[in-house]
């Protein structure tokens, strides 16, 4: 099985980090994001993924290679100039159609999710689209107030167990192709068309440990874990 990498961003949000390399190889103590995911990908089996990069490509070359030496077989597709989530997705399809599923994910997301779930469910299911979503963490501190507005409990950015968000990882058919223009965002320009025809199914993860390393914050805050624990490995 294989899975595909979204990793062809600038990462602006990461500057400076960023201006030398692309975000998918800023090191987390001492390992690159990618290096990361690949490890948990392995982890499920998965050992041919497909890289779509675009800014500074020539460093993933450098750096991953054809994957061998991480025990992994490694294959890329360049955007020549940004396409957007969607068309780099497209871009892929020549590697990608004639699988039964494949998983695609953005290339800044650290996470223990159990890709075995969703593959378990959408054998069960006809949907050409998956997406994981976690519960959302509030980005501020809540205040919480009596019925006399007096102020009772702070609650320092909680878990909003109402509230779910795109994971960012995703579980396909081929026919998903169908959906996705040459160019441009499949949150705009794909999700809500195949949400409109009812071939998009969510699955829910709840406790589990989702991160996205936008900031230099969300940096900052990962570094303090710890990681393997974390993303289950060894």
């Amino acid at each position: 099985m294989k899975a595909l990498i979204l990793a062809g961003g600038f990462g602006k949000r990461l500057r400076p980090l960023t201006e030398e390399k692309p975000k998918p190889l800023i090191e987390i103590k001492g390992k690159p994001i990618i290096l990361w995911q690949i490890e948990w990908l392995k982890k499920y089996g998965i050992k041919e993924v497909i890289l779509a990069v675009g800014y500074k490509k020539e460093k993933f070359f450098e750096y991953l290679g054809s994957g061998k030496r991480f025990g992994i077989k490694i294959a890329y597709v360049v955007e020549e100039e940004p396409l957007g989530t969607a068309g780099a997705i497209k871009n892929a399809e020549h590697l990608l159609k004639n699988e039964k599923f494949f998983f695609v994910l953005n290339g800044d997301i650290l996470t223990n999710i159990n890709l075995m779930k969703m593959l378990e469910i959408a054998e069960k299911t006809e949907y050409y689209g998956y997406i994981a979503l976690v519960p959302m963490k509030s980005p501020y501190g809540i205040v919480e107030l009596n019925d006399k507005n007096e102020i009772i409990n702070f609650i320092e950015k909680p878990i909003l167990e109402h509230l779910l968000i795109n994971a960012g990882i995703y579980l396909f058919r081929p026919e998903v192709f169908d959906y996705l223009p040459e160019k441009g965002d499949i949150e705009k320009q794909g999700f809500p068309e195949l949400a409109k025809d009812k071939k998009l199914y969510g699955i829910v993860f709840r406790n589990y440990f989702w991160k996205s390393i936008d900031t230099i914050k969300d940096k900052e805050e990962v570094e303090k874990l710890d990681i393997n624990n974390a993303l289950g490995l060894p």
